[in-house]
This record gives structure tokens, C-alpha cells and sequence, in this order.
């Protein structure tokens, strides 16, 4: 369980986000067409899991259309967002937007994701929706990167997300990197001069 806050107050998500190094656990969520898409689908590349809790909230709706406009920079990679949104809203969304570049997906048929990926959140007035998280996978399917942000009404760290495609080898080995945490004890600044933290330590 992970703390964050909504409009400063704090509420609890059902678990915690995949560790970096770990294999990204896999997930069956439905597409705007109502067709599936699995991690399966997208092996090979490197993947930005844009998790949020709605598509049509200001802060959700603007992280889906940067990641659009960033991800066309990069090959071999997809943006995948990921929402208990029904797949109609996603397709109501991207297409008065003109949004083409990203995949958005509802955990409408399979409910395990958003328990799988340590994200749904158990109290609270948004209560089973899911938190605001991104992952980010390589091509052999590793979490090389993971931000669970603190404050639900905040944007993700879209550069530091963006720069872990940039920077990964093409071997498919995770970089030294350091996982963005709501805990207080493990948190670190990525710029410090000191060991990472990523919370395993006690």
C-alpha cells in the first residue's frame, strides 16, 4: 500500500508499483475499437504506461496529449494509457482532440490491472479509480523506470519518463536509475550525489 494525497489529503492505492529491474507484470485492457491489447502485444518495444484516473479530467486529459505529441519522436516505442474510463470516452477524447499517437485503454473486461500494477486506489473520494503513475518498460519487458506521483491533481514527470527511452540500451538491460516514490524515507532527488534508494533497503 502507497500513500498519496487528493487536494492534500491523503489516500491509499492497494499496493505498490512494480520494482525497477522487475518483469512488467502483463495485463489485458481493451482499446477505443473494443479490441484487447496485452503487454504480449507490445513485446519488443519500449513502453510508457501512462496510468491516470480519468480521461475527462483536466489533469488526465492533458498528460494523454503531451505524450502524444512526444512519443512520434521516438521508434520503437508506444504510449499506452491506461484509465477505468470506457473505451467510448477514450474514443470521444482522442478524436476531438486529433490524438493518433497513443494507445488508450480501459480496464473494462479484465479487472487485475489496476491490483497488478499496485495502482487502484481504496479510499478516498476517487475510490477504484486508479492513481496517477507512470511505468516505463523496455523491449525485453523490465520496469526500467516507475513515478507514482504524490499529488493526485499534479502532472507526471514527463522528461524523466521521455529520457528513460532515449537512454536505455537497446540490449535490453534496465539503467542505474532510481524509482520515484511517494514514501518520505525513500525519496531521493535524481540530481543528488548519493546512493539510490528504492526503498528495498528498509
Amino acid at each position: 500500500m502507497s500513500q498519496i494525497t487528493f487536494k492534500g489529503d491523503p489516500i491509499h492505492t492497494i499496493g505498490e508499483l512494480p520494482k525497477v529491474g522487475d518483469k512488467a507484470p502483463d495485463f489485458l485492457l481493451t482499446k477505443n475499437d473494443l479490441s484487447d491489447i496485452s503487454l504480449k502485444d507490445v513485446s519488443g518495444k519500449k513502453v510508457i504506461l501512462n496510468i491516470f484516473p480519468s480521461i475527462d479530467t483536466p489533469v488526465c486529459s492533458i498528460s494523454v496529449t503531451r505524450f502524444n505529441e512526444e512519443i512520434s519522436k521516438f521508434d520503437n516505442a508506444v504510449v499506452i494509457g491506461a484509465s477505468m474510463d470506457l473505451p467510448f470516452a477514450h474514443a470521444r477524447f482522442c478524436e476531438a482532440e486529433g490524438l493518433k499517437n497513443v494507445i488508450t485503454a480501459s480496464e473494462m473486461r479484465n479487472r487485475e490491472f489496476g491490483s497488478n500494477y499496485g495502482v487502484r486506489m481504496v479510499d478516498g473520494p476517487l475510490a477504484g479509480l486508479f492513481a496517477r503513475a507512470i511505468v516505463v518498460i523496455n523491449e525485453s519487458s523490465k520496469v526500467i523506470y516507475t513515478q507514482l506521483v504524490r499529488e493526485i491533481t499534479e502532472e507526471p514527470d514527463y522528461d524523466k519518463a521521455l529520457n528513460m527511452l532515449k537512454n536505455t540500451p537497446d540490449t535490453g538491460e534496465a539503467l542505474d536509475t532510481c524509482v520515484q516514490t511517494s514514501t518520505p524515507e525513500h525519496a531521493r532527488a535524481d540530481d543528488m550525489d548519493e546512493p539510490c534508494d528504492d526503498g528495498r533497503a528498509g
